[in-house]
C-alpha cells in the first residue's frame, strides 16, 4: 500500500512513492524493513491505538498552549525537559515553536516535566501516561518486526533497549501558531535535523508542514493524517544497523492559517547502554563504519550541536573526535 507525496515548489515534478504499514499485515515487517533502508520513513495504519486518546490528548495539549504566557513560563525554560517558545536546543537555532518536552519514563524524574504536569488538569497527565504506554508498545512492535526480518540474535535486542524500565525515551508535543496572513515565503517552525533516538513514533492534526529529505537533497512535502502515525528511523538504529537504515532528515515549515500540532515520541535506549553495530549483522570489526559509544555519551553530544550539524560523525570510525568534552 503506498500513498503520493506531491512535492514543494522547486522541488522534483514527479510525486514520490512513501510506504504504508498496516501492522495487521502478514508482510509488514518486510515492508518495515524495506522503508527503513530506502526512505528511513514509513506510514503506520491500524496501529490499535484509541482514536478517542488521540483526540483528548491533542484538546488537551491544545488547552495548554491557550494558557497565559505567565502560566507557560512557570513550566520553563526547556533544560531540555519542560516549556519552550521560539528557541531549540542551546546552540541558537530558533523556530516558530512552543513546545513541552516531557520525560516519558517515571523512573527518570525531571523537575521540569513536573512543572508542565502542575500547569495541567490531572485528565492531561493520566493522557499522557496512556498514550506513552501506546508508543512505548508501537516502537516495540517495530522494531521487534525489524528483528525478525533481518534475524537479528539475541531476540528482543533492539525491542528490549525500549521495554525496560532503564529506557531513555520522551515525549515532545510541538504547537505552530495559526497565522492570521499566509506569507509568499515560508518559515521556519522546526529546523532541518534528524532524531538521535533509535526511531520516533509521530502523529499530527490535519495541518500541513511536515517535510523529508529525499537522498538526492530533495524536500517533499508529507500529507498529514490525524488517524496514522509516521515512523522515523533515528542515528541509534542506523549505527546499530551499520548504516543499512538511514535516519532521515526532517523539518517543518510553517505558512498555514491553521495550527499544527504534533505528538513525537522519541524511542530511546538505556542511557548506559553500548551503541555499535550489531555483530550478528556485521560478523567482522573490519567492516563496522561505527565505533562504540554509550547512548549517555551521543545523546549529550547531540545536546551541544546545532540541529542541521551532521551528528554521526561522532560514531564514525575514520573521524577521530574526542570524547573528553562529552
Amino acid at each position: 500500500m503506498v500513498i503520493l507525496l506531491q512535492p514543494i515548489p522547486k522541488c522534483k515534478t514527479s510525486p514520490v512513492i512513501i510506504p504504508v504499514v498496516d501492522l495487521t499485515d502478514p508482510t509488514a515487517k518486510t515492508q518495515i524493513v524495506k522503508a527503513c533502508e530506502e526512505l528511513g520513513f514509513f506510514k503506520v495504519v491500524n496501529h490499535g491505538v484509541r482514536s478517542d486518546l488521540l483526540t483528548k490528548l491533542h484538546e488537551e495539549a491544545t488547552e495548554f498552549f491557550a494558557l497565559p504566557q505567565s502560566l507557560k513560563d512557570k513550566a520553563g525554560p526547556a533544560d531540555p525537559f519542560g516549556y519552550g517558545s521560539k528557541r531549540i536546543g542551546l546552540k541558537g537555532d530558533v523556530g516558530c515553536i512552543e513546545y513541552i518536552l516531557l520525560n516519558a519514563n517515571s523512573h527518570l524524574s525531571s523537575t521540569k516535566t513536573t512543572a508542565v504536569l502542575r500547569q495541567t488538569p490531572a485528565i492531561f497527565r493520566e493522557m499522557v501516561e496512556e498514550y506513552t504506554e501506546e508508543m512505548k508498545r508501537m516502537s516495540s512492535k517495530v522494531l521487534e518486526m525489524v528483528e525478525e526480518e533481518l534475524g537479528i540474535e539475541p531476540k528482543e535486542k533492539l525491542s528490549k533497549l525500549v521495554k525496560v524500565k532503564e529506557s531513555d525515551s520522551c515525549l515532545r508535543i510541538n504547537y505552530y501558531k495559526e497565522k492570521e496572513e499566509t506569507t509568499a515565503k515560508e518559515e521556519i517552525g522546526f529546523g532541518e535535523h534528524t532524531d538521535p533516538q533509535l526511531i520516533s513514533v509521530l502523529r499530527s492534526n490535519d495541518a500541513e508542514g511536515l517535510q523529508i529529505c529525499l537522498k538526492d537533497g530533495t524536500w517533499v512535502s508529507v500529507p498529514p493524517d490525524h488517524s496514522s502515525f509516521f515512523v522515523i528511523v533515528g542515528d541509534t538504529l542506523q549505527v546499530m544497523t551499520n548504516g543499512k537504515f538511514k535516519s532521515v532528515k526532517h523539518r517543518v515549515l510553517t505558512n498555514t492559517k491553521r495550527s499544527r500540532l504534533s505528538m513525537i515520541y522519541f524511542a530511546g535506549p538505556p542511557l548506559m547502554e553500548k551503541i555499535a553495530p550489531l555483530a550478528c549483522l556485521v560478523p567482522k570489526q573490519e567492516d563496522y563504519l561505527y565505533k562504540e559509544l554509550t547512548w549517555s555519551q551521543y545523546k549529550s553530544y547531540v545536546y551541544k550541536t546545532k540541529l542541521g550539524d551532521y551528528r554521526l560523525g561522532l560514531f564514525e570510525k575514520q573521524l577521530p573526535f574526542s570524547l573528553s568534552n562529552v
